[in-house]
């Protein structure tokens, strides 16, 4: 039966399909031409592909209404059906929240009995759909849904979001506002909608999930007004419904055409502010004019990164990297600059953009010093906003989302990111400030940091995760160290950098690993570098072969514990070439994207293929950074092997394609690595160029034979960011074999 209605669906489709060309959004196919929003849809990469604007409040895009680990941004590729289009989504995570404000048009009749309260997944309104009807490109998304011949087209602007409905039957046409629609670890706590005149409605959605407290305000408008309005599981009175799973339903005569095109604005701190959205959009009913001025956004943060190369697919790599790494942050201050504070109040900033969605665990590593380059303003907002936090809650945030503190992960990573702003000189935020909040959270004492500075290591007697804990101390430490070096508080200096040592103490000589250590000093044991245990175990999101070289800071160090250069080297060789057995029976999803125990599908190794380059062996960085490119980057839906963890997973490989890395973050450096291109023009925040030109570049030409920068040879494997802002050209000679 399901294949007779499939083939029925598939014939109406053929038929309908050639009147709703016409509809559906052109753009300028600059370098936007490149990205493919499919990429990361499937397997574990958790991206979306709907319509969002750079670190847009609005990310539009399809759910497909089904729970699970690889639907946390609401979609996966390989699913067939969607039951809405909602307002907000995470791009690359490992836990599902947010969809805020489903929206559905269907032509299918509205009865009671057709909806059910506390069913999120719509299922009787949903629809199948096909990927060969289906598109994407940045700020758009189209998707013909089946079952109803409804061609349904999505853009936004920073924190507006239009549909476009073009119905085949003119008749029985609703628009679905589904309140109460949510995936996996999220739920409604109270919603409204308000009707204020036969085209503009005004609501809320109150909801508890990974983020304990989220608000998000709403106001709609309709292109034509609607003739009926019904309301379920809520208690009307009056214009308003509100209950806690609100279902309302817009119905529209065949007077009013076959195309509804709604806008929806919202905010985090009023109906006001999403209303003042609302009316400040200049484009009015103009859709096609809203996607052409996204693709011009997209394309204008693109073009900062030109890159050229006769490989199409590889600029399409690359490409779609860049703009999953440009999502995230999210803009979370509304058009008044207020939004929901930490505490449930209502904020406003002084002047500056207010970010969420900050996943400072993933992306402090790569994601963040990329964006000193590109969006150094942006950078300043973003500490600025990190402020906001702590002096609100007296600490910086670890996984902050929408206005909560998730205290997920590990460490105290907004620390390198704000000390590499005020080493790098970005902004005018109050360094003092933020010099003082970083203490506070390098002293809380939570987490096992106070059994850190007692006896030089965290205890996994006392603390889960206890030895990926210590080590992320230590480098946040240092970060500390290099922040007090540069504001003159020497004696912070000397204390933060003798923390950053600690490391040595997690350290077995024994085994050659580091390990979880009990208060009383004794290891635990059984020993395995190859066990996992997600969550409780002794490290986090890993085993021991991944975690043994978080040591970014002092990688000369790390190699003295190992018995010195070389075999620290044989031991880095053995990490790729070992066997990809995970041992435990609760081993962590996230370690994926395996090439022998490097597990690139997760972020603590991502620094780890350039650490050979501060041993004196840097043809074996080149050679390893070009193996991962090739082998776990594709330009197919799973074609990013782990979470993107809102662009990291992507960052690192913009850096590693143009032949730079940031292996420690906060010293400024970007080390050499394989370039992919032949050549790269880098548009800088200072508005110079700094070109890497590596016209040898190839699939067998991988090895670094050259370097010169602005015609004088390189002696060494980095170059400086004080370098790149200042432009120039870098010259790299590649060839087939390594030099040694």
């Amino acid at each position: 039966m399901k294949k007779i209605l499939f083939c029925m669906s598939f014939l109406v489709a053929c038929f309908v399909l050639p009147a709703m060309a016409s509809t559906k959004a052109t753009y300028s196919g600059k370098l936007t031409q490149y990205v493919d929003p499919f990429i990361g849809t499937a397997a574990h990469g958790h991206t979306f592909p709907g319509a969002t604007l750079p670190f847009g409040m609005i990310q539009l895009s399809p759910d497909n209404g089904t729970a699970g680990w690889d639907w946390c941004s609401g979609y996966n590729y390989n699913d067939n059906q969607i039951a809405g289009f909602s307002h907000t989504h995470l791009s690359g995570t490992g836990i599902g929240d947010l969809a805020d404000i489903s929206v559905m048009p269907t032509n299918k009749p509205i009865l009671a009995e057709n909806f059910k309260e506390k069913d999120p997944f719509q299922n009787f309104y949903r629809s199948t759909f096909n990927h060969s009807n289906e598109t994407a490109h940045p700020g758009y998304y189209q998707v013909m849904l089946m079952d109803d011949h409804i061609n349904a087209e999505l853009t936004s602007t920073l924190r507006v979001g239009f549909h476009r409905y073009t119905f085949s039957n003119p008749k029985n046409k609703s628009i679905i506002f589904d309140l109460g629609f949510h995936i996996n670890w999220d739920a409604p706590t109270e919603t409204c909608i308000q009707i204020k005149s036969k085209t503009v409605i005004v609501g809320y959605r109150y909801s508890k999930g990974w983020a304990s407290s989220q608000k998000v305000y709403f106001a709609a408008r309709f292109s034509k007004p609607f003739s009926k309005y019904q309301s379920f599981f809520a208690e009307t009175n009056g214009d308003e419904s509100k209950g806690t799973y609100t279902k309302g339903v817009f119905s529209f005569d065949e007077h009013s055409g076959k195309q509804i095109i709604v806008k929806v604005a919202i905010s985090s701190a009023s109906i006001d502010g999403a209303l003042k959205e609302l009316d400040s959009d200049s484009n009015e009913w103009n859709f096609d004019q809203v996607v052409a001025k996204a693709d011009d956004a997209w394309n204008a943060q693109l073009s900062k990164f030109a890159v050229e190369t006769p490989d199409k697919d590889q600029k399409t790599i690359f490409y779609t990297a860049l703009y999953h790494s440009l999502i995230a942050p999210n803009t979370y201050s509304d058009i008044n600059g207020e939004y929901k504070g930490y505490k449930n109040t209502v904020k406003k900033t002084d002047g500056y953009t207010k970010y969420t969605v900050l996943s400072l665990w993933d992306t402090f590593r790569a994601l963040n010093p990329l964006l000193t380059i590109s969006n150094p303003q942006m950078v300043n907002d973003l500490v600025k906003s990190m402020l906001d936090q702590y002096d609100e809650t007296g600490l910086l945030p670890v996984w902050e989302l929408e206005g909560n503190e998730t205290n997920c992960m590990i460490g105290y990573n907004a620390i390198p990111v704000i000390t590499d702003a005020i080493i790098k000189g970005i902004g005018d935020f109050d360094r003092e400030k933020a010099y003082k909040a970083m203490l506070a959270s390098a002293t809380s004492g939570k987490d096992g940091l106070n059994y850190f500075k007692e006896v030089g290591y965290v205890p996994a007697d006392k603390v889960t995760e206890s030895a990926s804990r210590c080590l992320e101390y230590c480098y946040d430490d240092w970060c500390i160290a290099q922040a007090a070096k540069f504001l003159g508080k020497k004696d912070d200096y000397k204390t933060y950098l003798a923390l950053s040592q600690n490391y040595k103490n997690q350290f077995d000589p024994s085994v050659g690993f580091m390990r979880g250590r009990n208060y009383d000093g004794s290891w635990v044991s059984p020993f395995n570098p190859k066990y996992s245990k997600h969550e409780t175990g002794v490290f986090t999101e890993g085993d021991a072969w991944q975690w043994t070289w978080f040591v970014p800071h002092d990688i000369l160090g790390l190699a003295d514990l190992m018995g010195g250069k070389e075999q620290m080297i044989n031991k880095l060789d053995q990490l790729f070439t070992e066997s990809s057995e995970i041992v435990g029976e609760d081993t962590s999803p996230d370690i994926s994207g395996l090439i022998g125990q490097y597990a690139q599908g997760n972020e603590p190794v991502h620094h780890v293929a350039y650490m050979y380059n501060a041993l004196g062996t840097p043809w074996k960085t080149q050679e390893k950074v070009d193996n991962i490119m090739k082998t776990l980057y594709t330009s197919k839906p799973d074609g990013i092997c782990g979470n993107d963890d809102c662009g990291q997973m992507s960052a690192w490989y913009v850096f590693s394609a143009m032949g730079l890395y940031p292996a420690n973050p906060v010293t400024g450096n970007y080390e050499l690595g394989s370039p992919r291109f032949t050549k790269t023009n880098i548009l800088t925040s200072t508005g110079k160029v700094f070109k890497i030109i590596a016209p040898e570049a190839s699939k067998v030409n991988i090895y670094i034979q050259a370097v010169t920068l602005n015609g004088t040879p390189l002696k060494r494997t980095y170059i400086t960011h004080k370098e790149l802002l200042a432009g120039g050209t870098l010259n790299i000679t590649m060839g087939p074999t390594p030099l040694k």
